[in-house]
């Protein structure tokens, strides 16, 4: 059934195209019918050539393409890439599929950003393929794809516990009877209806449960999958070897992922004053409160100086000053994807700044240098690695109201501290003005160009 490839390629049905039509050596061959088929898909715009993929190497691209566009353009138009969302494309969306998985093994570590994009962009796919399908297919496909995930008739919470343990479900999201998950509708009125005097139980099972926890849990399970799938390939390419095209698509997709965040990762400067490019650490720019913190601080608050402020505010400085004008959910190597600026800039800062302090905060304190790589989102980890990423949360700069609170001492406040609630937003403005004034070099790291902003000081944190 082509349904079932088309939201899981990792099904029989998918594995059976691959093997039945997939050839290694057609990756970036021409493709007639793939071109005819995107072309005709309902809505498909077509004046713009680079969205039509002629090859499958260019639909496996696309799909990367079409999540990272979905995720951060604003102007993003649905209709680009509309034949991803075309039944008739199955058995080539499908073999794309496993050939992304290859490429991504070959090249990229399980946990870096090119496997979690392309994880997370499955995901997504599979949300809004199930939101064109009519109701009632809807719910026949998600049942039978459930029916072959869930390979228990009593379904022990455990089962699910990769999935909770990765995050990407919470037991509080499922309905539980005895750590059995309730998904049957029969089965949760037998078990719960006595409960609900003045509501049906019907009712609450739609709420509670539905068709929308069916897909969740399938969703989530199918992202699982394809890691867990990857990691696989990644362990099997030890002792075999990869394919030449798979190399190709590999390279190719790496280039298109960086050259295509890279497209999002200006953001603009505060109160209309300009946008800048994410660029190199300017220390002229930085505010008070950090300065002070770089030069030393004594040992009533050299924890939190080191900690909480200066490794949240070094980090979002360098990587991503543009935080709280996005929607968050961002991680280190989404800019970073090797740590390289982080173990050659960020963190050396960071323990300028630690040494610097009375006594120097890890001849007694050395355990902060875990905390620190926790705040930037690698867990309780000596040091940052793309394998830990994710274990704890990138932790944003604080807001100057909880600096006065609880640095007090770091607070000297000079006239461009007027109207900034955050000292990001005092180092983007102060980055902006000292470019606008010719006391930075001219470079692509640290270029600005004059166009207004609608984003706004935050004091999240």
């Amino acid at each position: 059934m082509s349904l079932i490839s088309f939201l899981n390629p990792l099904s029989n049905d998918g594995q059976g195209i691959v093997k039945k039509y997939a050839d290694l050596n057609e990756v970036f061959s021409h493709n007639d019918e793939l071109i005819e088929i995107a072309v005709h898909s309902n809505r498909q715009t077509i004046s713009d050539s680079d969205k039509i993929p002629e090859t499958i190497g260019d639909l496996a691209v696309n799909r990367i393409k079409w999540y990272i566009e979905r995720k951060n353009n604003k102007d993003f138009n649905p209709n680009d890439y509309a034949y991803l969302f075309n039944e008739d494309i199955y058995i080539y969306d499908t073999i794309a599929f496993h050939m992304i998985a290859q490429a991504l093994a070959s090249k990229f570590r399980p946990n870096s950003r090119e496997v979690r994009l392309f994880v997370e962009s499955q995901g997504f796919l599979i949300e809004d393929r199930l939101t064109k399908l009519i109701a009632s297919a809807r719910v026949e496909t998600v049942e039978e794809i459930l029916g072959q995930l869930l390979t228990q008739n009593d379904l022990e919470w455990s089962f699910l516990k990769d999935l909770i343990a990765s995050k990407k479900l919470s037991l509080c999201d499922l309905v539980l009877d005895n750590g059995e998950i309730v998904l049957d509708r029969e089965e949760f009125v037998y078990n719960f209806g006595d409960n609900f005097r003045d509501r049906s139980p019907d009712r609450i099972y739609d709420i509670l449960i539905g068709n929308s926890l069916k897909e969740l849990i399938l969703t989530k399970m199918i992202m699982q999958s394809t890691e867990d799938y990857i990691k696989r390939i990644s362990e099997m390419l030890s002792i075999v070897e990869v394919h030449p095209m798979i190399e190709q698509l590999a390279e190719l997709l790496g280039e298109t992922i960086s050259e295509t965040m890279a497209q999002y990762s200006s953001y603009y400067g505060s109160a209309g004053i300009g946008s800048m490019k994410i660029g190199k650490l300017i220390r002229e720019a930085f505010p008070p409160c950090i300065a002070n913190t770089v030069d030393g601080v004594s040992s009533g608050g050299r924890n939190d100086a080191i900690v909480l402020l200066l490794t949240s505010f070094v980090s979002y400085a360098r990587l991503y000053p543009g935080i709280f004008g996005s929607e968050g959910g961002v991680k280190v190597s989404d800019i970073d994807s090797n740590l390289s600026i982080t173990m050659n800039e960020i963190l050396p800062l960071i323990y300028e700044a630690a040494d610097n302090c009375t006594p120097p905060l890890f001849e007694d304190q050395p355990q902060e240098k875990i905390n620190i790589t926790a705040k930037l989102g690698f867990g309780m980890h000596e040091e940052p690695d793309l394998e830990n990423e994710g274990e704890t949360t990138w932790y944003t700069p604080m807001s100057c109201e909880k600096i006065q609170m609880h640095l007090p001492q770091l607070c000297q406040k000079n006239k461009d501290c007027q109207k900034i609630n955050n000292p990001l937003s005092y180092y983007s403005r102060k980055k902006w003005i000292l470019n606008k004034e010719g006391k930075l070099e001219s470079s692509e790291d640290n270029s600005s160009t004059d166009s207004s902003s609608n984003s706004t000081d935050s004091e999240d944190s």
